[in-house]
């Protein structure tokens, strides 16, 4: 057990780590463009698709809450890290990144922006950890059978 904690804490912080550095870059002036993609700096004020922009800055302690009771929830549910140890990482280390940035910069910095044939949501590296991490929970989930239970 004590092994998925390790991969859960390495995966965090390499995660957080790997993003707060891609945003320093686009904060200290990077930018990029493309025929079909740009990199550049924006700042997200709401969660995916700016929803809850009008929350304010009480989005970001709604998150924490949440964050917060997530964290709870696993250490009540142990069974749940050692089967999801790598995607619950890859989820928190790119969720508490962002969050960090609400707390830091009043809105998540985000700088991949997808304008070829459609225009389509600017988002950042820990977007993309978070939806990965959920992919392979529900791949997991899928492929995870569970015991009958005896009644």
């Amino acid at each position: 057990m004590a092994r998925k904690y390790l991969l859960f804490l390495a995966v965090f912080i390499v995660i957080f780590a790997v993003d707060q550095a891609i945003k320093y870059l686009f904060l200290a002036g990077f930018e990029y463009h493309t025929k079909c993609i740009s990199f550049t700096l924006t700042f997200n004020k709401g969660v995916a698709f700016s929803m809850f922009a009008f929350l304010g800055p009480w989005l970001k302690y709604l998150q924490v809450v949440l964050i917060g009771g997530v964290l709870g929830y696993l250490l009540y549910r142990k069974d749940l890290m050692r089967r999801y140890a790598l995607p619950i990482g890859l989820i928190l280390g790119g969720g508490v990144s962002n969050l960090l940035d609400r707390f830091i910069h009043g809105g998540v910095v985000d700088y991949v922006y997808w304008h070829c044939g459609f225009d389509f949501a600017i988002f950042n590296f820990a977007d993309v950890m978070i939806d990965l991490g959920v992919l392979i929970i529900l791949v997991l989930s899928f492929r995870h059978k569970e015991e009958p239970a005896n009644i």
